[in-house]
């Protein structure tokens, strides 16, 4: 009689937890495998899960069928979390693909959540103005500025002018940190009368750094309408590259010293005696508009802002150059839409696209945004040009929207790049070859001799 009681308690156990469940092992954890579990679950919910057999192998869940729930999500969300993995939809396929967690991806469900929550932290201009003062505050520490060694003071190493047509370009590399040296190309108009524009344009990830066409173009063309822009490489790109591997580019600190770039460039570019520094302005695409949000959140230098293809409350950055130090966690957690709102009311433009993450900017984060513009009354300019069928780059149609802007806020003449029928015309540019971009010679022959190489020496500056 006692022996039937037991087999069909077991039965009843083996009913309630699957099969497969280990009901009894040597720490009472009642373990099992990750994959055994992760087929459990297509079998009991009917759905596919795709996952990499090799990159869970060894895996094995505490507990394993006491964390199922009637809901597939939580019942995912409960066995992947103890091991830092997610699950996310294909909604084409339909399958659940297993990912490493990605703390800088939301689904539009909770980005939509966190704005709203946002949203309640302040309902007028005197709370969001309380808020801002918290947020810039936070920021300058949270990218490590403070712990920023003072600049060396050295002047530039400068080649020789180029002349284009209607504009020039020379390399500069501009010592930011004893022995760090920040390299870019300086973009100027031919003529030069009186006081004139400055627009940084920090590189994103796009292929070939600053030497790729696109961003060639974007400079030239501000030059030719008026400005002097510059370009410069990532951290561990290009002449960085030369000092750093680009492993190193994954690390937080390559956040903390572009950040150093854009800030120790801009005071070079506005000691020259025809920079006008009431008229600054900035734009980059991708990571170069996540650098661009940050910049004009932290120096009040800037005067106008244009972030492409960046602004966007599903994914802040990939990168640990964008998001590797905790500038998402100030007054308490935000992210990349109200650290744009920071920028209010000064004029700023967002450029987004159907085929990357800022596909949902007009539903989404403009609004959010928009509404802190409100807040300073007609004047302050917020605006979002949306390219609902074009993809992840800063293109002629990104660069024609930028050109209006930038004329209209920095007082360029956009006849320079458009033709008399209003069409872009860029005909005039012309795309160096890399080598003609570089100040340090074809192969890093001109490096400075006191040139730092070793990165821990770098991060012990900031510790």
């Amino acid at each position: 009689m006692k022996k039937t009681r037991l087999l069909i308690t077991i039965s009843l156990l083996l009913f309630a937890f699957g099969a497969n469940a280990q009901l009894v092992n040597s720490d009472n954890k009642y373990q099992r495998p990750l994959n055994e579990v992760l087929k459990d679950i297509e079998q009991r919910y009917d759905v596919q899960i795709r996952f990499s057999e090799k990159d869970i192998a060894g895996l094995v869940l505490n507990y394993a069928d006491w964390r199922f729930r009637p809901d597939l999500e939580e019942t995912l969300r409960n066995v992947l979390s103890p091991f830092d993995l997610v699950s996310n939809l294909e909604e084409k396929s339909g399958v659940y693909k297993v990912e490493e967690f990605r703390y800088h991806r939301k689904t539009v469900a909770e980005a939509q959540e966190f704005l709203d929550y946002l949203s309640g932290l302040y309902s007028n201009k005197e709370e969001w103005e309380a808020r801002r003062a918290e947020l810039k505050s936070c920021l300058p520490s949270a990218v490590r500025l403070d712990k920023a060694p003072a600049s060396p003071g050295t002047k530039p190493i400068l080649t020789k002018i180029r002349k284009m047509d209607g504009y020039t370009i020379q390399n500069i590399a501009l010592e930011i940190l004893p022995g760090v040296y920040a390299c870019g190309s300086i973009y100027r108009p031919a003529k030069i009368k009186g006081k004139i524009p400055v627009v940084l344009c920090p590189n994103g990830h796009f292929g070939d750094g600053r030497y790729n066409p696109d961003i060639q173009k974007r400079c030239a063309g501000l030059a030719r309408m008026g400005a002097m822009s510059i370009s410069y490489d990532l951290f561990g790109w290009g002449e960085s590259g030369l000092q750093f591997d680009m492993k190193y580019h994954r690390k937080a600190l390559a956040n903390t010293i572009q950040a150093l770039n854009s800030i120790r460039l801009l005071d070079y570019l506005l000691s020259l005696d025809y920079a006008d520094s009431d008229r600054v302005g900035i734009t980059g695409g991708s990571g170069g508009g996540s650098h661009t949000m940050l910049i004009s959140a932290i120096d009040d230098r800037i005067d106008v802002s244009v972030p492409v293809v960046m602004m966007s409350a599903i994914h802040y950055g990939g990168c640990p150059c964008e998001s590797g130090n905790p500038i998402h966690l100030c007054g308490g957690g935000t992210n990349n839409v109200e650290i744009a709102g920071l920028f209010a009311p000064k004029p700023q433009l967002i450029v987004s696209d159907g085929g990357d993450w800022t596909a949902n900017v007009p539903e989404l984060e403009f609004p959010f945004l928009k509404r802190i513009y409100s807040f300073y009354g007609p004047d302050a300019v917020v605006e979002n040009v949306h390219l609902p069928n074009e993809k992840h780059d800063y293109g002629p149609s990104k660069r024609i929207a930028m050109y209006h802007f930038m004329a209209k806020y920095l007082k360029l003449d956009e006849s320079k790049v458009f033709d008399k029928a209003g069409n872009l015309d860029e005909s005039a540019i012309t795309v160096e070859k890399d080598n003609d971009l570089k100040v340090f010679g074809d192969n890093g022959e001109k490096l400075p001799v006191n040139a730092l190489t070793d990165f821990e020496k770098l991060e012990a500056m900031f510790q």
